[in-house]
Order: C-alpha cells, then sequence, then structure tokens
C-alpha cells in the first residue's frame, strides 16, 4: 500500500463525539440553588446558626427561675415495727414500711453584676456572626459551583475549537494530497498535513476528556445524584456588573467575612464586661416546699404528707480564689484585642479582594475583546495562506504557522471569556450579593 493510499484512509478516520450526553443540562441559575441547598459547608454553617439561636434562647432564659419537682418512694423491709442493726448501728423500724416525700424547689438570681446581660448581648453577637458565616458559606458554595459551571463551558467552547482545528487540518491535508498528486509539492507537505491532523485528533480527545472531567466536577460541586452539564445562554458570553466602584467597595466592607469579624468582636467585648462582673457580688433567692410521710401500702396521697416550707435569700462575695478571676480577665482581654486586629484584617482583605478581582474583571474583559479581533484576523489569514498554497504562491509552513496562531487565538479567547466570568462570581462572592 503506498504512503498516498494510507494518508487518504487517515484522512477519513471519523473522531467519536463528546461523551456528555448522559448528562442533564442544568442551567446556572439551578446549579446556584443545587450547591446552596447541597453543600456540606453549608449544611454545616446552618447547624451552627440553629446552635447559636439556641444560645441566644439560653441566655434570656437565664433571667427566669429555674424551678424543679422532686418525688420518692421507700420500701423498708423487714416491715415489722421495731429495731433491727445495720452496720453496727441501731436502726429504728416504722410500722408502716412506705416512706414517701415530694418537693418543689425554685431558684432565682437577683444581682450577678450585669452578668446575665453580657451574656445575652455575647450569645446576640454570636447568632449574627452565624448568620454572616452562614451567607458567606453559601456564596462561597455558589462560587465554586460557578466555576465548575464556567469550566464545563470552557471545556465545550475548547471541544468546539479543537474540531474546528481538526476540520481545517483535514482539509488542508486533501489539499496537500491533491498537489501531491499534480507534482507540486513534495511528500513532505503532505507528511506535515498529515501530523497536523493527528495533533488535531488528539486535541479533540483531550477536550473531550476535559469536558468529562469538568461535568463530574460540576456534579459534586453542586451535590447532584446525576451526572449534570452546563447550558450556556448569552448573558455568560458579556457579563457586566451592576455596580460601580465606589457602590462595590461600601458592600465589600460590609460583606459576610467583614460582618463575622465585626461579629465576633462585639462577642469579645460582651464576654470582657462578663469578666468584669464576676468581681461583683452575686444576690440570688430561692423557696422550697417538702412533704413527708408514711404509708402502709404503695401509693401518692397529697393529704397524708407534713409539709414544710423555705425561703433563702444569699449574698456571695468572692474574695480570693486563687487568680482565676484575674486569669479569666487576661484572656477576655487577649480576645477582645485579637478581634479588633481580625476585623481590621478582614476590612482591609475585603478591599484588597476586591481590588483584585474588580482588576482581574476588568482585564479579561479587555482580553475577551482583544482576542475576538485577533480570532477574526487570525481567520482571515489562515484562509489566505490557504488559497495562496493552492495556488503555489504559499508554502505549507506558513498555512501551518498561521493554524497554529489561531489555534492559540481561540484557547486565549476562551481563557479570557472563562477568567471574565469567574472574577465577576468572586465580586459577588465578596459583597455577598447578586451583581
Amino acid at each position: 500500500m503506498t504512503m498516498l493510499a494510507l494518508l487518504l484512509m487517515a484522512s477519513t478516520t471519523t473522531v467519536p463525539a463528546a461523551l456528555d450526553t448522559a448528562a442533564r443540562p442544568i442551567s446556572l441559575a439551578e446549579a446556584t440553588s443545587l450547591a446552596e441547598r447541597n453543600a456540606p459547608a453549608v449544611i454545616q454553617a446552618q447547624g451552627t446558626v440553629s446552635t447559636a439561636e439556641a444560645s441566644v434562647r439560653s441566655a434570656y432564659a437565664q433571667f427566669l427561675p429555674s424551678l424543679s419537682l422532686s418525688s420518692g418512694f421507700v420500701r423498708q423491709v423487714p416491715a415489722q415495727s421495731g429495731t433491727r442493726v445495720e452496720n453496727g448501728q441501731v436502726v429504728t423500724v416504722a410500722s408502716q414500711p412506705w416512706s414517701l416525700n415530694a418537693g418543689f424547689a425554685a431558684n432565682i438570681d437577683l444581682f450577678t453584676g450585669g452578668g446575665h446581660f453580657f451574656e445575652v448581648n455575647r450569645a446576640r453577637a454570636e447568632a449574627v456572626g452565624a448568620r454572616a458565616a452562614l451567607v458567606g458559606q453559601r456564596y462561597s458554595a455558589v462560587l465554586t459551583a460557578k466555576q465548575q459551571f464556567f469550566a464545563v463551558l470552557a471545556a465545550r467552547e475548547s471541544e468546539e475549537a479543537a474540531r474546528a482545528t481538526l476540520q481545517q487540518a483535514e482539509q488542508q491535508l486533501q489539499v496537500s494530497i491533491l498537489r501531491l498528486r499534480q507534482r507540486v509539492v513534495t511528500r513532505s507537505d503532505s507528511l506535515r498535513s498529515q501530523i497536523a491532523v493527528q495533533n488535531a485528533r488528539l486535541a479533540v480527545a483531550t477536550a473531550e476528556n476535559s469536558l468529562a472531567t469538568a461535568n463530574a466536577s460540576l456534579t459534586r460541586a453542586t451535590g447532584s445524584s446525576k451526572l449534570v452539564t452546563a447550558v450556556g445562554d448569552d448573558s455568560l458570553d458579556r457579563p457586566t456588573l451592576a455596580l460601580g466602584e465606589t457602590e462595590l467597595r461600601t458592600l465589600a466592607l460590609q460583606g459576610p467575612a467583614t460582618q463575622q469579624a465585626r461579629a465576633s468582636r462585639e462577642a469579645a467585648g460582651a464576654s470582657l464586661r462578663g469578666a468584669w462582673a464576676s468581681f461583683l457580688p452575686t444576690v440570688s433567692a430561692s423557696y422550697s416546699r417538702n412533704g413527708f410521710g408514711t404509708a402502709d401500702q404503695f401509693g401518692f396521697d397529697p393529704t397524708a404528707l407534713d409539709y414544710a416550707g423555705a425561703v433563702r435569700l444569699s449574698v456571695s462575695v468572692p474574695l480570693f480564689d486563687q487568680y482565676q478571676r484575674a486569669q479569666s480577665l487576661t484572656v477576655a482581654h487577649v480576645q477582645r484585642d485579637n478581634a479588633e486586629a481580625s476585623l481590621r484584617d478582614a476590612q482591609l482583605q475585603a478591599l484588597e479582594g476586591l481590588v483584585q478581582s474588580l482588576g482581574a474583571f476588568r482585564l479579561a474583559a479587555d482580553r475577551v475583546s482583544t482576542q475576538r479581533v485577533t480570532v477574526e484576523a487570525a481567520t482571515e489569514d489562515l484562509r489566505e495562506q490557504q488559497e495562496k498554497y493552492q495556488i503555489g504562491a504559499s508554502t505549507l509552513l506558513d498555512v501551518l504557522a498561521s493554524q497554529a496562531t489561531l489555534d492559540q487565538a481561540r484557547q486565549d479567547l476562551v481563557q479570557a471569556r472563562y477568567d471574565q466570568r469567574v472574577a465577576k462570581a468572586q465580586l459577588e462572592a465578596l459583597v455577598g450579593r447578586s451583581l
């Protein structure tokens, strides 16, 4: 079999289509909704919010008295009256074998140096921080889902570009074979064209694998039980920002991360005030009423009991506790200072992230515009080089160089689109709202 026949057979080999037909297409809105609902970090943050809200209720409940009821039944054996010796002691046995008791108790703190108020403030601040953290986790999950969604779109665009390159390479191979038959070029041209076709086929296979991997990553990011893939729309091709830099700066300083840091500072301040309250006296009151009696059989008869009640008012003044309160106060001071530093750093980090993401968005937008023009120019250049090659006014090296330039321009355009989309998603995660 001649080399020319081999080239003809290779040029007609079909390329398998991308194996993403089994994936369920979803929109960007559905992908983000699934991520917000299924992301483990979001579920954990929701649990933290529930715990923090329970702590707030518990802190408010400290202002209410604690109530308790008690009751007991004891049967003495032997049941006959008299005495017996137990552990070397003489014990009198009642003639009635059953001993009954019932009681009610209530306790309340009248004064704790403001400790209950400070505990309420601390719990409420922690709840605010937990809710801010939940918002942050939701947008973090949305950011991950959007990145994977855009990765699917980029992989599909890369696959389309690779298939376009393969089609152009196969057409060029046909032209090279025809000119070889006409003996106007050497066999080197057809061999180089065949190499370009094989490389284009490899690029298509690589793009298909990247698309399958991106689909799997999107499925995990959304928490879907079935394989999903992204469906693009025209609004994703030219993303825009609804707000200016000044508005974005204000939102960034009020974003989920800074809100959480600010709530942590408030909680630390409340803990510090609570530590000071431990140096003040504590006043508490209690009331109890108990009844005792005996019976000859098992049962409960409240009228058969003898009752006694008591009211107590107690004052506790801490004098010396081996510096435990002083240590707690020092720890609270350190935590408050750390929270102040964390808040300041969170604000600066938000501004830094804003500058980076906003700059990346604008730069990517410029790159998209530039690469669109570059792709159009490179496509036209390749067309002219192919026409010149057909009439012998250009060499195959010129055609291959133009093809390489077009391939690179297409990939750069795909990357620029991806970067612009991701930069907008990062801005939304930073400010905690859609843009």
